[in-house]
């Protein structure tokens, strides 16, 4: 289930990008830009501090 909540992120991400550009509204831009560090910190957090 992780890879598939990973991409789904990072496809909400890109969906949020291309609303930025068609309204140009930083909340927008910030808000795509923070969502895909979160997925990205909690991708790379799994990876490396995983149970083992």
């Amino acid at each position: 289930m992780g890879p598939y909540a990973f991409f789904a992120g990072l496809l909400l991400g890109v969906m949020g990008m291309g609303k930025w550009q068609e309204t140009g509204s930083p909340f927008w831009l910030w808000g795509s830009v923070s969502f895909l560090l979160i997925v990205l910190g909690w991708g790379l957090g799994a990876l490396f501090g995983g149970k083992k």
